[in-house]
Order: structure tokens, then sequence, then C-alpha cells
């Protein structure tokens, strides 16, 4: 039972996390509606699209893993009640493929931002800055909850791999 108990928590705690992304991308289609209304300026007009299409590509993360963690929540009870040592088998596996996802992330979005930066930098006309700043915020975001999201299943792959030995799976 501890080891629903703790799968169940990582869960709920991931569905809470990803109410994040749906914040910051709330805030940025109202970012990208308010220059649409209010922009006079070339550069503020050019906010528009990409403010935009940040906002749909973080809600739809937002969402996405919102919708597939609550479904996870049940998942896991049904699952940990047909086969405990399958369950914990397919837990570990997933949180280990998923920790290895996250060395991907952290390795690329920086680059990702540094080359938003770069284009802030060295290409100097409204829409392509507008771009660089609007991805290098989105990545900010991403890595932000990512960071927490990593920290958290790296906690329980812990608590995985301490059932797992307790229960000689």
């Amino acid at each position: 039972m501890e080891l629903l108990k703790a799968a169940q928590e990582w869960a709920r705690a991931e569905v809470f996390s990803t109410r994040f992304f749906i914040i910051f991308a709330t805030l940025f289609l109202a970012a990208s509606a308010g220059f649409w209304q209010m922009g006079k300026t070339e550069l503020a007009k050019a906010y528009v699209i990409p403010l935009l299409v940040a906002g749909v590509l973080l809600m739809t993360i937002g969402l996405g893993l919102f919708f597939t963690n609550k479904a996870r929540i049940t998942q896991f009870e049904k699952a940990y009640h047909q086969d405990v040592s399958a369950f914990a088998a397919s837990e570990i596996a997933r949180t280990e493929s998923t920790l290895k996802e996250y060395t991907l992330v952290f390795k690329v979005v920086p680059m990702i931002i540094i080359v938003a930066a770069l284009l802030v930098i060295f290409i100097n006309t409204p829409t392509w800055r507008a771009i660089g700043i609007t991805t290098a915020a989105m990545m900010i975001v991403i890595l932000m909850v990512d960071g927490t999201a990593h920290a958290r299943i790296e906690a329980y792959y812990e608590q995985l791999l301490l059932v797992k030995n307790r229960l000689g799976i």
C-alpha cells in the first residue's frame, strides 16, 4: 500500500504542477491579446503572434499533462491491485525513462534560450526580436516547471527503489 500511496501522491503533485503551465499559458495569451488591442509600435504588434503561439503551446502541454496525470491516479490503483510486482517494475521503468528525458531537456532548453538571446542581440527586426524574447520566456517557464517536476520524480524514483528492496520485488 505504501507503493500505491507514493505513486498517487506523485501523480497528484504533477496535476498541481501542470496547472502552472496553464497559468503561464493564460498570461501569454492575455499578453498577446493586450498587444493586439493596444500595441501601437511595430515591436508591440510583433509580439502578438509569438505570444499567441507560445500560449497555445504551453496550454497544450499543461492540459495534456493535467489530464494524463489525473487519469494515472485511478490507473495506479487498478494496476497496483492487479499485480504489485508488475506495477512496481513498470513504475521503475517509467521513472527511469522519464529521468533520462529530463537530462535531455536540461541540455536542449538552455541551448534554445541561448539561440533566442542571440536572435535578440544580432537581428534587429521587431518580428525576430519578439520571437527571441517570447521563446526565451517560454523556455524559462518550461525550465521552472520541469525543474520542480524533475526533483519530484527523482524523489519518487528513490521511494520506488526503497519499496522494491523492502518488498523483495
